[in-house]
């Protein structure tokens, strides 16, 4: 081989890796971007009021959700707010990481219909600087994929102020009292 035909060899691959490197880049670009979209509040800023209250602001997402990584017994998870749930609700998958083990069980009406779920008591929740202690919750065998849905049994502990495609969420006086006890 002459030495201008390997150099041209050299010179188109290194254009091919180039060209798969830009488009590699370009993917987990994207990729991050929709991401984004869908949990645009996936660290929820640790946020305090004038009084010393609990506070956290919320982006909805493109499909009008309220979606936010939070703990679950110092265990990351994703929560989609449901005040329509009157537990948290953890899909079994999740359950299964944290070394959950099942209470007893009990029938529950989803919008899916009747099915069993298992309750559970979380040591502690937490969103942003919101954290609760002794939450109720159930692990729910029929749920797919790993997002939890934040229930009315922590959501009932916060006053929800919605403006302009963002939600506030502040520790009710009389809660923020008692968890200041504990610290």
């Amino acid at each position: 081989m002459k030495p201008i035909e390997q150099n041209n060899k050299i010179s188109k691959t290194m254009v091919w890796l180039a060209w798969l490197g830009f488009l590699a880049m370009l993917v987990l670009g994207f990729d991050r971007y929709l991401e984004r979209q869908s949990n645009p509040n996936d660290r929820p800023e640790v946020m305090y009021t004038a009084e010393g209250n609990a506070e956290v602001t919320l982006k909805q997402n493109r499909q009008g959700h309220y979606i936010a990584d939070g703990k679950l017994n110092d265990h990351w998870a994703m929560f989609v707010l449901d005040t329509g749930a009157t537990n948290i609700s953890i899909p079994a998958k999740v359950a299964d990481e944290m070394k959950l083990t099942e209470g007893y069980a009990e029938r529950t009406q989803t919008a899916n219909g009747d099915i069993v779920v298992y309750r559970v008591t979380l040591d502690s929740v937490t969103l942003g600087s919101i954290t609760l202690q002794n939450v109720a919750a159930n692990i729910n065998p029929h749920m797919d994929g790993e997002t939890v849905l934040l229930g009315m049994s922590f959501l009932k502990h916060v006053e929800m102020m919605q403006k302009d495609k963002q939600l506030t969420l502040r520790l009710k006086p009389k809660q923020a009292a008692s968890v200041n006890k504990l610290f």
